[in-house]
């Protein structure tokens, strides 16, 4: 497989860090941006050119207008972008969350694939080709307790990926993408210490990888999860 441009939000932790890893040691290109600029810095030192890492808040449209400048000029319009970036809300009752907690989830989870897609898919929608994953959840497709924001959040992605994939010219394709359960500070948060007993990050990404560089055009509008590890 020829090399692609792998554009990763979240890319400081769980996830988004583990697929970094794993598409460069693939023979991909990724460039990416997360929030802790320590991180980030660890990153770019660590991968060295041609991937390249920005601290990047993707809930400002305006620090992610800046980013896909750069990036845009630096390196063309990505192959493939994985909009991972993602918080939750601490557990709670929604009568109990915060304004201002619930506004952060909400920013993030959907203003910030908005503000990628609206940056980054012009150039290419002018190229005509090209695959976006709108990283959802299980908690897109379902409900439980104490994770409302969250779960609104993850059922707007999954609605308007729906609607984007339509908007699509031929040769693309937007998937809303449930990653299933992972051991993640995220899954921590919620879980304690019951989320040990998931897979972890570094093994998930062995079958999430693969999978995501086989997406193609025929794959657009679909709502799809990471396939199950074969049970022995």
């Amino acid at each position: 497989m020829s090399a692609k441009l792998v554009l990763i939000t979240g890319v400081t932790r769980g996830l988004g860090k583990a697929m970094v890893s794993e598409f460069i040691h693939r023979g991909h290109i990724v460039v990416g941006c997360g929030r802790s600029r320590k991180v980030i810095d660890e990153l770019r030192r660590d991968c060295g050119h041609p991937h390249d890492f920005y601290a990047v808040d993707v809930a400002s449209n305006e620090e992610v207008k800046s980013w896909a400048s750069l990036m845009l000029n630096s390196h063309g319009a990505p192959d493939l972008i994985l909009n991972n970036a993602a918080i939750i809300n601490q557990n709670a009752r929604l009568w109990e969350v915060p304004e201002r907690e619930f506004s952060e989830v909400l920013d993030v989870n959907i203003k910030g694939v908005a503000n990628v897609i609206r940056h980054f898919v012009p150039a290419m929608v002018k190229r005509k080709s090209g695959v976006i994953v709108n990283f959802t959840s299980g908690w897109g497709r379902s409900t439980d307790a104490e994770v409302a924001p969250y779960c609104a959040s993850k059922w707007a992605v999954e609605g308007l990926t729906l609607a984007f994939a339509q908007e699509l010219p031929s040769g693309m394709a937007a998937v809303s993408l449930n990653p299933g359960i992972i051991n993640t500070p995220m899954l921590q948060s919620c879980m304690g210490l019951a989320a040990a007993s998931y897979p972890s990050p570094e093994e998930w990404v062995r079958r999430a990888v693969p999978f995501l560089l086989g997406l193609c055009p025929r794959d657009n509008g679909r709502q799809l999860a990471i396939p199950e590890p074969a049970r022995r």
